[in-house]
């Protein structure tokens, strides 16, 4: 409940708390606020039982975190691997892609990965359109890829 409050704002709050309502009527107030959270907790505690038994059997499972967007999305896609998204997922290795991107872009050679057919990444026939060609020589047209304009 107070997980985002630090000690020094909990003594904070203390001192002001005593020179707010006074030492006296310090405890009676920490004992009605108590007492009211409990009474709060036990409504919902109550409500959420109601809740369930009007629902059914269908829904024994269901969870309230769950009307959460994130928390029913999360349920949803991690736990239920019924695509194989996780292999997916881990087949990705998106920092190993990027440097291998920053060094082309830079001019850095990096080592040379396998790809998934066992061949040598810019070895099987097609150019590498990262890497930086030498100087052009005189006349000669920079190429041009249709694709790209």
């Amino acid at each position: 409940m107070f997980n985002d409050i630090g000690p020094m704002e909990l003594v904070t709050l203390v001192v002001l708390a005593v020179l707010i309502f006074g030492p006296d009527k310090l405890p009676k107030l920490i004992q009605d606020v108590s007492g009211f959270i409990r009474k709060l907790r036990s409504f919902s505690d109550t409500a959420k039982a109601d809740i369930r038994a009007e629902l059914g059997p269908e829904f024994k499972d269901f969870e309230f975190e769950d009307l959460n967007p994130k928390t029913f999305v999360r349920k949803q896609l991690m736990d239920n691997d019924d695509l194989g998204l996780k292999e997916i997922r881990n087949s990705f290795d998106l920092r190993k892609d990027m440097e291998e991107v920053a060094d082309a872009v830079h001019g850095r050679e990096s080592a040379p990965t396998t790809a998934a057919n066992g061949s040598a990444a810019g070895v099987s026939g097609t150019p590498d359109l990262l890497k930086k060609r030498e100087k052009l020589d005189p006349g000669e047209r920079p190429p041009f890829d249709a694709d790209a304009t």
